[in-house]
């Protein structure tokens, strides 16, 4: 496969280094990470994240680093929905980690794995800024609030009846 973003998405890219200074071109590389994440199948592999670099002239080291850092950029596939459920301070205190354990003991994953089917990813991740909606979880763009094991069930049922 041909890593390549077509002429839409490349003026995308260009449009958003544009609103860094020159020589700043470093500055747009969160959002163009979530464009190639979004482009090439929901994960940074090595030879996109070296695309990415290519583009803003950056050394791979740089891309790798900002790549592995982030929580909401994945280095290795994932599923169809990411479970993204909170284990800092607030969201522990009112049971994420019982949340984690529960999600784990119904899918049949571990933190960080994905369920045989594609369907489903793991991924305990740091503070997600909601503190007081605790536990809770993002899946894609939206958040999951004060979740008990019977709104992980929903979640997880509306996700596969919506596959």
């Amino acid at each position: 496969m041909m890593i390549q973003f077509s002429e839409e998405t490349l003026a995308k890219v260009k449009e958003i280094v544009s609103h860094y200074p020159e020589g700043r071109q470093k500055s747009a590389l969160i959002p163009v990470l979530h464009i190639a994440q979004d482009t090439f199948g929901g994960w940074l592999d090595v030879p996109v994240m070296d695309y990415v670099a290519g583009l803003l002239e950056l050394e791979p080291i740089e891309v790798y680093e900002v790549a592995t850092f982030y929580s909401m950029l994945n280095t290795k596939p994932v599923g169809k929905y990411v479970l993204e459920v909170c284990q800092t301070g607030p969201c522990m205190l009112n049971g994420s980690d019982d949340i984690i354990a529960y999600i784990r003991e119904k899918l049949g994953i571990a933190p960080g794995e994905t369920t045989a089917d594609g369907l489903f990813t793991l991924k305990p991740v740091e503070c997600l800024g909601a503190c007081g909606y605790a536990p809770m979880m993002q899946l894609g763009n939206t958040y999951r609030e004060h979740l008990t094991k019977e709104k992980v069930d929903l979640i997880i049922d509306e996700a596969r009846l919506t596959r």
